[in-house]
């Protein structure tokens, strides 16, 4: 019987309601306003300065609810338990008419996204292959095309809910498209293991 395999799948972890109601309303009320850094990418889409969770008590509390969850998701990725730390926190805040170019996040190796408001349909995470893959240089593309895990070119994350989080690998390209719909605001991070040891050869990180 033939058999086709899946070589070397990208993961992505999605946890729904990671993060509970009450601490989601409190992000979105001390955060929201310090998002007063404009973003090249639109006009309708501004951040805050980067933050650590020393930064303020909602943030710890938030490093301790998803660090378990990194720790899994890098024994996807480095096949080892490791310790994790979040480097870096930000809060985005995308008006409507907003959108977010296509971008990974350089210096680490899990990211992730927290869903702070409700998202419209329109505008959720979308995941795309690197412009530098490794295809075909010739694709077969029209309308009678029909698309699978295989031959796809970018996947669209399922419908989000407030508290929700999304891990990635960091040279992960994503965006969001034009935000049809009210304020979408979410809490992006990046975390680094306490270290990598490639037989030997030992790199240690430091948040």
């Amino acid at each position: 019987m033939d058999e086709v395999f899946g070589l070397f799948p990208i993961p992505v972890l999605r946890a729904p309601a990671a993060l509970p109601a009450e601490l989601v309303r409190g992000l979105v009320e001390h955060f929201t306003a310090q998002a007063d850094r404009d973003n090249s990418s639109s006009p309708n889409l501004s951040h805050t300065s980067m933050l650590t969770p020393a930064d303020s008590p909602l943030l710890v509390t938030v490093a301790g609810l998803i660090t378990p969850k990194l720790a899994d998701f890098g024994v996807l990725l480095f096949g080892e338990r490791l310790g994790w730390s979040i480097k870096e926190m930000w809060v985005n805040v995308l008006d409507t008419g907003g959108r977010q170019a296509m971008h990974n996040h350089a210096n680490s190796f899990i990211s992730g996204v927290i869903y702070l408001t409700q998202t419209h349909a329109d505008s959720r995470t979308v995941f795309m292959k690197s412009p530098g893959g490794t295809e075909f240089s010739f694709k077969n593309d029209h309308n009678g095309v029909t698309t699978g895990p295989y031959n796809a070119d970018k996947w669209i994350s399922p419908q989000p809910e407030p508290g929700d989080l999304v891990l990635f690998p960091s040279y992960l390209m994503h965006a969001v498209p034009h935000n049809p719909g009210e304020r979408r605001i979410s809490l992006a991070f990046n975390a680094i293991p306490t270290h990598i040891d490639s037989w030997g050869y030992r790199l240690a990180f430091s948040g």
